[in-house]
Parts: structure tokens; sequence; C-alpha cells
């Protein structure tokens, strides 16, 4: 299974690098898992410059076609987001929106984080916007409040009950990623 986990906050100053380094020392070492990192900041789309609808697949830029071949060989996703006045930060929706198909039928995690609620009100923001992509959102979240979980030095300090939802989340994701394979092999 190969595993995409995007780190959705572009920001100078964000703490999406720790959060995410943090859920990475959570996934457990597998040989039959592969976990690809996508870090916005680092990718740099361009806001959504196709000349055609993502449908049409016809994609002419050559950041275009890297980001679709990466998102098309997952297996599954997880957003590793925060939430930027009760919503998802633009990076992410563009990302999104830069595609179609290589969604379709992937199971989605999110790893949400923030201040008054953990990033919950932007999960619950972006949850109809994956839908309509045709992902199959997971039950189980990571909510990181970080007034509780953040340390002085940025980072996470975890007591058990964050490492236990990212274990639920990730059986979940697998689970739903070996189930879902089927109907996208030959698609």
């Amino acid at each position: 299974m190969k595993l995409l986990v995007v780190v959705a906050s572009t920001r100078p100053t964000r703490v999406g690098p720790a959060v995410a380094g943090w859920f990475l020392s959570q996934v457990p070492a597998d040989p039959d898992l592969e976990v690809d990192v996508a870090d916005l900041a680092e990718i740099a789309l361009p806001f959504l410059d196709e000349p055609v609808d993502a449908h049409s697949g016809g994609y002419v830029h050559a950041h275009t076609l890297a980001w679709s071949a990466r998102v098309d060989a997952a297996d599954a996703v997880v957003l590793v987001m925060p939430e930027y006045n009760r919503g998802y930060t633009a990076p992410l929706k563009n990302a999104l929106d830069y595609l179609a198909d290589e969604w379709r039928d992937k199971p989605v995690g999110f790893v949400s984080y923030g201040m008054s609620s953990g990033g919950m009100r932007a999960v619950e923001a972006i949850t109809p916007v994956v839908v309509a992509l045709g992902m199959v959102p997971i039950a189980s979240a990571v909510t990181v409040h970080l007034r509780r979980w953040l340390d002085d030095d940025g980072r996470i300090q975890d007591d058990g009950s964050l490492a236990q939802a990212a274990t639920r989340m990730l059986a979940e994701v697998r689970r739903l990623a070996a189930a879902l394979r089927p109907a996208t092999v030959g698609v």
C-alpha cells in the first residue's frame, strides 16, 4: 500500500512539519507500506492554471502532470492540515482542485491541528470537498489542540491519546484502502 501524506500549510512560521513529523513517527515500519510525504510548501503549485477541466485529464503543465502521477500512485491519503479562520488552507483546496479522477476511491484520513478546535472545523469544512472528489473520509481522526500538545520548542508532547488516535485512523485507512483497491484496478 502506498500512503500519500499531504502537509497542507505553506506559511513560513507553520507547525505543519512538526505535526507531520510526529504523525510519521506513528506509522509502523512495514515492508508492505510505502509513505510519500507531499509538502505543499515545497511543491508550490501555482493557483490552478490548467486550460481545461481536471475531469478531462488533458493536463498540459509539468507541475500538474507530476502532481497527477504522485496522487494517482497513492492507495490512500492523509491530510495533515491546520485550521485557519475556521477553515482549511487555500493551498490545500488548490491542490485538490488540480485533479479529479486521481482522488477517486481513495480513503482519506485527517490529522488536524489548531488552537481552539484542534482543526476539527477545518475537517468539517473540507469533508464535502473530498466527498465530491470521490474520496472516502475516515471516521477516526487525529485532532491536535496546539495549546495542549505543542511544547515551547514546537514539538508534539503526547500522553498516548494522540498515538492511539493515529493507530485507529491508520488501521481504518489501511482497511479501506484494501477494500477499495479492486475498484481502482484497471480504471
